[in-house]
């Protein structure tokens, strides 16, 4: 298990210092806990281009898929 967690905590490192942060602590503290469904959305949420994730994740934006919106709205209000 460590060794796919040390892979995504690879896929999480993005263009910026705040998607690196945000996604990374959703990681150490929330992932492994989840549902399958949390975290098949994760996966997927790791396939978006850093702009789109960005405006997501700085609140610009929500997803339009029910799955993703939920995630995006957990990893927000996660605490620093």
């Amino acid at each position: 298990m460590s060794e796919n967690i040390n892979k995504l905590r690879w896929r999480c490192r993005r263009g910026t210092l705040e998607l690196d942060l945000m996604l990374v602590r959703y990681l150490e503290h929330r992932y492994l806990f989840a549902d399958t469904t949390e975290q098949q959305t994760f996966l997927q949420m790791l396939e978006l281009e850093d702009t789109e994730l960005m405006r997501y994740l700085m609140g610009e934006q929500l997803p339009s898929e029910d799955n993703m919106k939920s995630l995006v709205l957990v990893i927000r209000t996660l605490p620093v």
